[in-house]
């Protein structure tokens, strides 16, 4: 089996943790068997550092990815009037898979643990078209509606009670590079901020590291952003007064 492979497996134990009732049939599957198999992984990922321990700091850190995870099933029931249920939400959602994925890989990546976070990152990519690097650090009651086309970039900063469409990318502008050697910059903060209560329409594009959407705004669908926006913002294009021909 290969890495991906037992990576995905992994992945499934986990998530039968946060939502046993998508894995039914991995509901019998206990902390201490997942354990075991993060543990086999990172002594081969990690022959230089210490398993054992960063295992048992991610299990000490799983209540917490629960309640987040509980309160962006909130977020998602509440904020989608299509939603009947929260059932619905779990079982449904791409979002919400995308984001409960994120949010165990993003524990993993903060533990230092090589390879693994990228990997699960990508299983929730190729699922659902959403692609949040684990890095990216993102506050409670955080829902993605739709959610296909999506793009978080690593150095991220997302609030509390914040809502994408499909489309939107956070993502870096221009790379800086080594003027010694040519080589990409990297380490630096590359991709914006969004404060809390903010909600961003389908398709806009927001890039930079300095870039701040500040709190309690709201971003219209395909607009380009590469300065800050300070709270209580509406930003939009202005609508193109549509063509209507009579069909003879």
């Amino acid at each position: 089996m290969t890495l991906p492979e037992r990576v995905e497996k992994l992945l499934k134990h986990a998530m039968a943790l946060m939502h046993p009732c998508v894995y039914d049939e991995l509901g019998k599957t206990g902390e201490l068997d997942i354990a075991g198999e993060l543990l086999r992984e990172l002594r081969l990922l990690m022959p230089k550092g210490d398993p054992e321990k960063t295992v048992t700091d991610f299990f000490n850190r799983l209540k917490e990815v629960r309640r987040l995870v509980d309160s962006d099933v909130t977020a998602a029931y509440e904020g989608d009037p299509a939603a009947t249920s929260r059932m619905e939400v779990v079982m449904s959602y791409p979002g919400l898979y995308a984001v409960t994925v994120h949010r165990l890989a993003h524990e993993l990546y903060r533990l230092d643990v090589p390879i693994l976070p990228r990997i699960m990152s990508e299983i929730a990519h190729s699922r659902t078209g959403i692609d949040i690097h684990p890095g990216a650090q993102i506050g409670e009651r955080f829902f993605i509606d739709h959610g296909t086309g999506v793009v978080i970039g690593e150095t991220c900063v997302i609030g509390k009670n914040v809502k994408l469409y499909q489309g939107v990318t956070l993502g870096a502008l221009s790379f800086d590079k080594d003027p010694a050697t040519g080589a990409l910059v990297k380490g630096i903060k590359r991709h914006p901020d969004v404060e809390d209560n903010v909600v961003i329409y389908a398709g806009a594009t927001i890039l930079g590291g300095d870039t701040v959407i500040g709190h309690d705004s709201e971003i219209g669908g395909n607009v380009w952003i590469k300065d800050s926006v300070p709270p209580y913002s509406r930003v939009y294009n202005p609508a193109p007064s549509p063509v209507i021909r009579q069909k003879t």
